[in-house]
């Protein structure tokens, strides 16, 4: 995504009052966290006490080594809120499930919301996943600075290769 449908995006969920959505769409491209790992995140992966902290480690389930990553102030603001207007508690999943069967947010369900919010500014969705939102800020970073190793990093991949 660029930078101009990005806060597209952000807008039309604030107009819209979608605090759970414009948290997790903001952590999403903060965190470059894969969907399996953003959905399982808990309120104590990203808060210390009741602020949410400037920065988060998280154990990633693919490769099960940590990745660090920054939480912008407008992402902590947009977090804190949906924690309050959910009252979650600190061991609580940061995206509940409202299914009983289920503890947190589905990644299916995940990618729907993506593609929901990539239709709302008039983006084809089918061009659009996931993975979409893991890559948007290592790409605005490395279009700005060229600098492939520091996007490998930010993505925890072990080759550059992958990257």
């Amino acid at each position: 995504l660029k930078l101009r449908e990005i806060w597209a995006i952000r807008i039309r969920l604030q107009l819209a009052g979608s605090t759970r959505d414009l948290a997790m769409f903001n952590l999403a491209i903060d965190s470059k966290l894969r969907a399996c790992d953003l959905t399982r995140l808990r309120v104590s992966d990203v808060c210390h006490g009741s602020r949410v902290a400037a920065r988060a480690t998280v154990m990633q389930q693919k490769t099960q080594r940590p990745v660090q990553f920054e939480i912008t102030e407008q992402t902590r603001a947009s977090v804190e809120a949906w924690i309050q207007a959910a009252a979650l508690a600190s061991g609580d999943y940061l995206f509940p499930s409202r299914i009983h069967g289920s503890p947190h947010v589905s990644t299916r369900q995940y990618a729907r919301l993506v593609h929901r919010w990539i239709r709302s500014i008039g983006l084809d969705d089918a061009a659009y996943g996931t993975h979409t939102m893991r890559r948007t800020k290592a790409s605005l970073i490395y279009r700005r600075t060229k600098n492939l190793r520091a996007v490998q990093l930010l993505l925890g991949h072990s080759k550059l290769e992958s990257t």
